[in-house]
């Protein structure tokens, strides 16, 4: 009778934590925990990326780590212990529980792995035209400015009647000239444009040259001439290539959509429902 009464305590031991794992979902047959999804969480804060709902973008993302690591097998991508070790070292996420260690690591196992993914599949079919190195390559120039000379003249404190009086000069000298003539007290100055104000290089930026621009505040710009320094050729690789990527990427988010529809996924939990 004793023996009976200690298997039954032992059998409810064993029981208890089955129950305490919470399993909340399940991705091919895989289980995830209320602790994983807990872990995941404290993992995002640590790296700064908050949510108005991080649990249930927790359970996303721990759903697209095992769909990206279910096709990354499939390719022999996914990294070994001593790459995710090294990696997860540079992040320097701190002192980190058993928990939370595995899940950093099985979240930075699946980056790797579909990083990988994206540099052996897609990368190579990415084509990119001039217009699109060309748009980002404006866009940069509107947000930090790129490294091109300019020279400019402003003609400030112009009324709109006078400035409308501007026509297009042919040289810089001309542009100085005119402005004289009609009274003004023009300014000419050389800089990169990455060295403008926020102001200054929205207006110039996308300026043909030698042109007046509408007046902004009771002033006006011209664009004498332009520069490529020496560091516009590297930067023009650098577009290149993050052109590239961010279509390669674009490429890969339609994928992994495709990937985790076609994945078996089961929400126990109705708070993390759609």
């Amino acid at each position: 009778m004793k023996k009976i009464i200690m298997i039954g305590i032992l059998l409810g031991v064993f029981a208890v934590p089955a129950q305490g794992a919470s399993v909340v979902a399940s991705v091919n047959g895989t289980p995830i925990t209320d602790a994983d999804i807990t872990a995941r969480v404290t993992l995002m804060n640590k790296q700064g990326k908050m949510s108005t709902d991080n649990r249930r973008q927790a359970l996303q993302n721990i759903i697209d780590d095992n769909v990206k690591l279910a096709y990354a097998t499939n390719f022999n991508a996914v990294p070994d212990d001593d790459v995710v070790d090294a990696e997860l070292k540079k992040m320097n996420l701190g002192d980190l529980s058993a928990t939370e260690r595995a899940m950093a690591k099985s979240a930075l196992r699946a980056e790797i792995a579909w990083q990988i993914i994206v540099a052996r599949t897609i990368l190579p079919t990415v084509d990119i035209t001039d217009a699109d190195v060309a748009a980002q390559r404006t866009e940069i120039a509107l947000d930090q400015g790129l490294p091109i000379e300019m020279t400019i003249v402003r003609l400030i404190d112009i009324p709109a009647d006078v400035a409308a009086q501007l026509t297009k000069p042919t040289s810089c000298d001309d542009a100085m000239d005119m402005a004289r003539r009609l009274g003004g007290a023009p300014q000419k100055f050389t800089a990169v444009q990455y060295e403008l104000a926020t102001d200054i290089r929205e207006r110039v930026v996308n300026l043909p040259r030698l042109t007046w621009s509408p007046v902004v505040d009771r002033s006006v710009l011209l664009v004498c001439d332009t520069k490529k320094t020496d560091e516009y050729g590297k930067l023009d690789d650098i577009i290149e290539q993050n052109t590239k990527f961010k279509q390669a990427m674009f490429i890969a988010d339609q994928q992994l959509k495709q990937l985790r529809r076609k994945a078996v996924i089961v929400i126990n939990d109705d708070r993390y429902k759609l």
